[in-house]
């Protein structure tokens, strides 16, 4: 976890400490049920809430002695606990301790990411309200194509975040998982009332068939899930990178006093935020295939996934927390420029009326085939004298076609409401979603 890109709230799930808390809350919780069945005597678990505790440093003073993590915890927490220790860990195993503390982290993980979520879902809302109206050029293929609005422009990115959030939470579901079915699983060491009672205590459900791990297709659902946000993340950075390009300048991120874009150029505003998000994205997206590849384990269990989860989990949920926080910011601060949209729409002399121009001969009586070569000869005329005349002019001046559309066929045609009239349609099945 590199601090740079970290926050706190999402630092502190995957800290070592929170990580131990959890393990030792799952062996007193199992403790509890335990005790409820006979198995072990009375008082362990209180023993275990008044007396569990750790240290960080000395546990791993032990595994560097007994190669082993979960047993080092466990003679740490003996440590403190005394004579009632012997009866912690009864019937399990060490994965059922681990992955159930890691569904527990993941789910917290979730929790907040939803949270932030949210946020960019609140901030684009906003503006997409502010600019239903505010008519822009749409592109494809990077050229002018047909008009537009911000507002709608914007309504596609939320739609994509609100299933975003969806599959995150069933993601979140889908690990939220508890396995203590002992060794291979087969409950031959541990009740499954006690998987049930620690799940229910720790917001869990128990794994169907745990096999000793929780297999790892929940996993990596989680963070193909994970992955996806990340590349809408980065449609949505890209864009605003593109709209921020000195000649298109439609929008650009908020470039605060006392701010410098560059050492060199004193002129300089940068989209370094939006970047910087796109930046993000591959190193999120770059945990999907060694989780996908985590799925594969040696028949009831190995530990080939473990160092691979190690690394990719606290870094792809930091990094993911982080990246939405700062498009949230990015989003609710970013400066719009309806004038320039409006230039930029009229930039090419009305070629982006082609295509109303085209169905209005069809409907005048001309095939379609010689309405796409009447509109097309005049437009490239438009193109290549780079907007200096406008298609209007063009098809006033053309006798096959003015002898087929007159002033108010033509007015209506070279009309933007008719890109505007659905806005608020389109927008509010976004929003509704």
């Amino acid at each position: 976890m590199i601090p740079r890109y970290t926050r706190p709230e999402m630092a502190a799930i995957w800290e070592v400490d929170n990580k131990f808390r959890i393990m030792l809350e799952v062996e007193t919780l199992a403790a509890e049920a335990m005790e409820q069945s006979g198995i072990i005597p009375t008082g362990v678990s209180k023993a275990l809430r008044e007396r569990g505790n750790f240290n960080a440093e000395r546990i791993d003073e032990i595994e560097r002695e007994v190669k082993h993590d979960v047993i080092a915890f466990l003679t740490n927490v003996a440590e403190y606990v005394g004579e009632e220790a012997r009866f912690m860990h009864q019937g399990m195993t060490s994965s059922d301790v681990l992955d159930t503390t890691f569904a527990v982290q993941l789910k917290q993980s979730a929790e907040l990411l939803i949270a932030d979520l949210d946020k960019v879902l609140a901030a684009l809302k906003k503006r997409i309200l502010e600019h239903k109206d505010t008519l822009c050029i749409g592109r494809s293929h990077g050229i002018h194509a047909e008009p537009t609005t911000f507002g709608v422009k914007l309504a596609g990115h939320y739609a994509a975040f609100a299933r975003a959030k969806k599959r995150l939470e069933a993601a979140k579901q889908e690990v939220s998982v508890c396995a203590i079915s002992g060794a291979v699983g087969t409950f031959a060491t541990v009740d499954p009332d006690v998987e049930a009672y620690v799940a229910d205590k720790l917001g869990l459900e128990p794994e169907t068939v745990s096999t000793q791990v929780i297999p790892r297709d929940r996993h990596a659902m989680f963070f193909a899930v994970m992955g996806v946000i990340a590349s809408s993340i980065e449609n949505l950075a890209i864009e605003i990178r593109h709209l921020q390009r000195t000649e298109v300048r439609e929008a650009e991120e908020f470039f605060s006093k006392g701010q410098k874009g560059s050492s060199a150029m004193p002129h300089k505003r940068n989209p370094i935020l939006t970047e910087n998000l796109t930046g993000q994205a591959r190193v999120i997206r770059a945990a999907v295939i060694p989780a996908m590849e985590n799925v594969a384990l040696w028949h009831e269990r190995d530990i080939s996934h473990s160092s691979v989860e190690r690394f990719i989990a606290p870094d792809t949920c930091v990094a993911l927390d982080f990246a939405l926080n700062r498009l949230a910011n990015v989003i609710e601060n970013l400066l719009i420029y309806p004038e320039r949209m409006m230039a930029n729409l009229e930039r090419m002399g009305g070629l982006v009326f082609s295509q109303r121009t085209l169905l209005a001969l069809t409907q005048a009586g001309i095939s379609r085939e010689n309405s796409y070569s009447l509109v097309q000869r005049n437009a490239m005329k438009v193109w290549e004298s780079d907007g200096k005349i406008t298609l209007r002019d063009l098809i006033e001046q053309d006798a096959e076609i003015s002898g087929k559309l007159d002033k108010a066929a033509l007015d209506k045609i070279f009309d933007y409401s008719a890109y505007t009239k659905h806005a608020e349609t389109i927008i509010n099945r976004a929003l509704e979603k």
